[in-house]
């Protein structure tokens, strides 16, 4: 994929990390194997609603995935994701 469609889904990858607390997430979770959301928020200084926010942008991304256990999501990285944004990157 080149040219618009490839600049398109760099920006849109780049929005998602425009942040640095949801670059930390992605480093608390690259730290990981799987990772409840109680967890990351004990590392951040936010509230946890502000980090569900955050977790859902990198999630509508792509960029993280989650999965319910039973009362609370558990997130992790997204690999296949993490790759392309490295190969946009790349590509510049």
């Amino acid at each position: 994929m080149e040219g618009q469609e490839a600049d398109e889904e760099l920006a849109a990858l780049a929005k998602a990390i425009g942040h640095p607390v949801r670059v930390k997430i992605l480093r608390i979770l690259a730290r990981r194997e799987s990772c409840v959301c109680g967890d990351i928020v004990d590392e951040l200084p936010l509230a946890q609603s502000t980090v569900s926010q955050h977790l859902k942008v990198l999630k509508d991304a792509g960029l993280v995935r989650g999965t319910i256990d039973g009362p609370r999501v558990c997130y992790c990285l997204e690999p296949r994701t993490l790759r392309r944004l490295k190969a946009l990157i790349g590509n510049l």
